[in-house]
């Protein structure tokens, strides 16, 4: 992240290029210094659910939430460092089922956003089982004359 202009035309643009989102809108940006930003974007997803990316940024330490929530939360990923001891600390996960775990990601929305959309989709847009067999035929009306 260089700047907030940069950095906000990332997240936003990433978040309406993806078939999870519909409506994206800028809640919150903040310029402290050149070296010193912050936002919050939500955007709307297809399911009802909503994500909200928020990134502080502050001469090269940089601080994140992505949060998944509708009528409450319902997962978050972050770098608050409240979860000691675990693989990759601070980063985190706090699942729906109210477990936490160590997370792959960053706070670099770059890299962030599409391995979060992976995690989404699935829960999203399950796996459809594939019928098993060969070809589909299709099968011709018979006259009865």
């Amino acid at each position: 992240m260089t700047s907030l202009p940069e950095t906000l035309a990332l997240v936003v643009n990433t978040l309406q290029a993806n078939r999870l989102f519909g409506d994206v809108t800028v809640v919150e940006e903040k310029i402290f210094s050149d070296e010193q930003f912050a936002l919050k974007v939500r955007a709307q997803m297809v399911n009802g659910w909503n994500l909200q990316v928020y990134l502080y940024h502050n001469r090269g330490h940089h601080d994140y939430a992505y949060q998944v929530f509708g009528d409450a939360a319902i997962m978050r990923w972050d770098n608050k460092e409240d979860c000691p001891g675990l693989d990759n600390f601070p980063h985190h996960h706090h699942g729906s089922d109210g477990t936490i775990a160590a997370s792959t990601l960053s706070g670099e929305p770059v890299t962030d956003l599409p391995k979060l959309f992976n995690v989404l989709e699935s829960l999203v847009f399950p796996p459809v089982d594939k019928p098993m067999g060969g070809r589909i035929r299709k099968l011709r009306k018979r006259n009865s004359s």
